[in-house]
C-alpha cells in the first residue's frame, strides 16, 4: 500500500470533487463534453506526479538560495526551470483554456484541485505559472484577437511569463495615487514612464520573454481610479516573425527579500529610465489593453482571479502543514497518558494527548474548510460560464463576486494559524529549519497581505459586494445558507442543531450590516470593517462545513468520521467566535475611531 501524500490528501480532493460538487453533472455539459471521470482522475494523478517529482524537492532549496542580482540579471537555482518547463510540457498550464489556444476545456474546479498540488510542493516556484495564466486569462477577455495570438499563446505554452503590475513605491495598494504615465505615440502606440513596486515574478531568465500588464495615466486622464488605463509592455518587443527581438525599456531596479515565498522573485521595476532605447528613443513601449480610462476595470479579471489564487496557496499551505503535522504526531513518543502515574511505562504517541489532537483537529478544520471553500469558487467559475441559464449564470456570478473577498482572507488568516499549531505540535522541532512547517508559516505569512491586505478585502467586502445592487448577493448567499440549514435539519441528529447555530448566525450577519448602514455613513459603517469581514468568514465557512458534513452522510469509515468531528469542532469551537465579533459590530464601539494618532 502507497505511503499517503503529506502535501494533500487525494482522498479529501475526490470527495470534495465528485462526492460534494458533483463534477460528474457538470461533465455532462457541452464545454466539457470531452472529460470523463477517468480523465479527472487522469489529470489529478499526473499534478500530484509532478509536484512530487519536480516541484517539492527544491523547496527548501529555493526557500535558503534565494533569486539574486548578478551584472543586472537575475540567477536562481536550476531546479526552478526544470520544473517549470515539465509543468508547462504537461499541458497543465494550459488545461482550463480552449483548445484553439492549446488547452483542454479542463472544468476550472479541477484546474484548481490539481494545481493545490503544486502550490502544496512549493509555493514559490508556483507562483510563476499562477501569474502567467491569470495574465493570459485578462487577456483573452480584454485583449484584441492580435494581442491574444501574439502574447497568450506562448505564455500558455510556457515560453513567455505575465505579471501584474500595480503597486508603487509611494502608493502602495492606494491605486488611486498611482503615478507611472502613458504617453501616446505617433503610430498610436504608447510609451510608459513610471517606477512598479512589488512585482511578483516581475523579473527573471526562466523564460524568453515577460509580459507586464501595468497601471498607468494618459494625458488628461480624470484623478483617481477612473483616470487609470491597462498596457501590455513586454520585457522584449518582438520581430515580425513572433521572435524576440530588442530588449524593452523596462529595468529591474532590484529585487525585495520576503520572509517567505524565497523563491519568487519580487522586483522593482522602473518603466521608461532610459537604461534602453527601443527604436533609438526612451521610454518603454506598451499596448493598450481594452479601453482608455478603464483599466482597473480590465485589471480586476487578474484581481479577482489572483486573490482566489492567494487563497488556495495558503488553503495548500496550510493542509500540507497539518499532514506533516499529523504524520508527526502519530510517529513521536513522548510522554505517557493523563492519569498514568507509572514513570516505568512506555512512552506513548502524542497523538494520544488531548492537547495534541485538539491543535490537529483546528488545523484539519482550517484546513480542509479552506480547501472546500476555494474548490467551491472554482465550481461557481464553471457555473457562471457554463450553466443552461442566465439565471444560473447570474447567480453564480453574484455568488463568486460576494466570496471572492472571504476566499482569499479566510484562508490567509486561519490556514496560518494552522501553521503556528503545526509549528506547536512539533514542540523544540518545529521551529528549527529540519522540518518544513517553519517555512510554511514563513511563506503563509505573505498571504494575508499578498493581492491586497486582510483590511483591504474588509473594506471590499463591507462597503461594495455585501451592499452592491441593494445587497442582491449577500440575500442570495442567504438563500444557498437557508438551503443546506433545511437540509440539515431534514437529517436530523447534531446536523439538525448545527442548522439552528447555523439560522442563528446568518440572522445576525442580516442584522448587523443592515445597521451598519442605517445610517448611510461609510465613515462609522466600515470602522470596524475587519471584524466584519472575519465574522462573515466564520459564518460561510460553518456553512460549508455543514453542507459536506451532510455530504458525507452516515458512513463508518475513518474519512467519513473525521468530516463529521471536523465539522462538529467547527460548530463547537470556531463558529461562536464570530458572535463575539457581531457583539462589537453591534456595539458601534467608537474606541479605535475616536483614538487620537497621536496618543499611539
Amino acid at each position: 500500500m502507497a505511503t499517503p501524500s503529506t502535501l494533500l490528501s487525494r482522498q479529501d480532493l475526490d470527495f470534495l470533487l465528485h462526492r460534494w460538487l458533483d463534477v460528474g453533472g457538470l461533465l455532462e455539459r457541452p464545454r466539457f463534453a470531452d472529460h470523463s471521470r477517468e480523465t479527472v482522475d487522469a489529470v489529478l494523478d499526473l499534478s500530484e506526479q509532478l509536484a512530487a517529482r519536480h516541484f517539492a524537492p527544491h523547496n527548501k532549496r529555493a526557500d535558503h538560495s534565494e533569486p539574486r542580482v548578478v551584472d543586472g540579471r537575475v540567477e536562481m537555482i536550476p531546479e526552478v526551470s526544470r520544473a517549470l518547463a515539465a509543468f508547462a510540457a504537461s499541458g497543465l498550464l494550459a488545461a482550463p483554456m480552449e483548445p484553439e489556444l492549446g488547452g483542454a476545456r479542463l472544468p476550472r474546479v479541477v484546474a484548481t484541485a490539481c494545481f493545490a498540488w503544486f502550490q502544496a510542493a512549493n509555493v514559490g516556484t508556483s507562483a510563476y505559472p499562477m501569474l502567467t495564466r491569470g495574465n493570459a486569462a485578462l487577456l483573452c477577455a480584454h485583449g484584441t484577437r492580435e494581442q491574444i495570438d501574439t502574447w497568450v499563446r506562448p505564455m500558455l505554452a510556457g515560453r513567455f511569463y505575465g505579471t501584474m503590475c500595480l503597486s508603487e513605491p509611494q502608493a502602495g495598494s492606494a491605486l488611486a495615487d498611482v503615478a507611472t504615465r502613458a504617453e501616446r505615440q505617433p503610430d498610436g502606440g504608447y510609451r510608459l514612464f513610471g517606477t512598479k513596486m512589488w512585482i511578483s515574478a516581475g523579473d527573471h531568465e526562466l523564460g524568453e520573454n515577460i509580459v507586464h500588464l501595468v497601471l498607468a495615466r494618459t494625458p488628461g486622464a480624470p484623478a483617481g481610479v477612473k483616470g487609470l488605463s491597462l498596457f501590455l509592455v513586454p520585457k522584449y518587443l518582438l520581430r515580425p516573425d513572433g521572435s524576440t527581438g530588442e530588449r524593452n525599456d523596462v529595468s529591474l531596479v532590484g529585487l525585495n527579500h520576503k520572509m517567505g515565498y524565497r523563491g519568487t522573485t519580487n522586483a522593482v521595476l522602473a518603466f521608461g529610465e532610459g537604461r534602453h532605447s527601443p527604436g533609438g528613443a526612451p521610454g518603454a513601449v506598451g499596448e493598450l489593453v481594452g479601453a482608455e480610462n478603464r483599466g482597473l476595470a480590465c485589471m480586476f479579471h487578474m484581481m479577482n482571479e489572483a486573490r482566489i489564487g492567494v487563497g488556495a496557496g495558503a488553503a495548500a499551505l496550510g493542509y500540507t502543514a497539518y499532514l506533516k503535522a499529523l504524520e508527526y504526531a502519530r510517529t513521536r513518543l513522548q510522554g505517557r497518558p493523563l492519569g498514568d502515574k507509572d514513570p516505568s511505562g512506555p512512552p506513548v504517541p502524542i497523538i494520544e494527548h488531548p492537547d495534541v489532537r485538539r491543535m490537529l483537529l483546528a488545523q484539519k478544520s482550517y484546513a480542509e474548510g479552506a480547501m472546500a471553500l476555494i474548490l467551491y469558487c472554482a465550481r461557481l467559475v464553471d457555473e457562471r460560464d457554463t450553466a443552461a441559464t442566465a439565471q444560473a449564470r447570474e447567480e453564480a456570478a453574484r455568488l463568486l463576486d460576494i466570496l471572492t473577498p472571504i476566499a482569499k482572507s479566510w484562508p490567509s488568516q486561519w490556514c496560518l494559524e494552522g501553521n503556528h499549531l503545526a509549528i506547536q505540535v512539533h514542540g523544540g522541532y518545529g521551529y528549527t529549519r529540519d522540518y518544513d512547517v517553519e517555512q510554511h508559516y514563513r511563506d503563509n505569512r505573505l498571504n494575508p497581505i499578498h493581492e491586497g491586505t486582510h483590511g483591504i478585502q474588509a473594506l471590499d467586502l463591507l462597503g461594495r459586494r455585501a451592499i452592491r445592487d441593494g445587497g442582491a448577493a449577500l440575500a442570495l448567499l442567504g438563500d444557498r445558507v437557508a438551503d443546506t440549514a433545511a437540509r440539515a435539519r431534514k437529517a436530523g441528529g447534531d446536523a439538525a442543531g448545527f442548522a439552528r447555530e447555523l439560522h442563528a448566525a446568518w440572522s445576525r450577519v442580516q442584522a448587523v450590516t443592515a445597521a451598519l448602514w442605517a445610517d448611510g455613513d461609510p465613515a462609522r459603517a466600515l470602522v470596524h470593517a475587519t471584524a466584519y469581514l472575519e465574522a462573515v468568514g466564520h459564518v460561510v465557512l460553518a456553512w460549508l462545513w455543514l453542507d459536506v458534513r451532510l455530504a458525507a452522510g452516515p458512513e463508518d469509515s475513518a474519512f467519513h468520521r473525521g468530516k463529521r468531528a471536523a465539522c462538529r469542532y467547527f460548530f463547537r469551537h470556531e463558529l461562536p467566535k464570530a458572535h463575539t465579533q457581531f457583539d462589537l459590530l453591534e456595539s458601534r464601539d467608537g474606541t479605535v475611531a475616536e483614538t487620537d494618532p497621536g496618543w499611539l
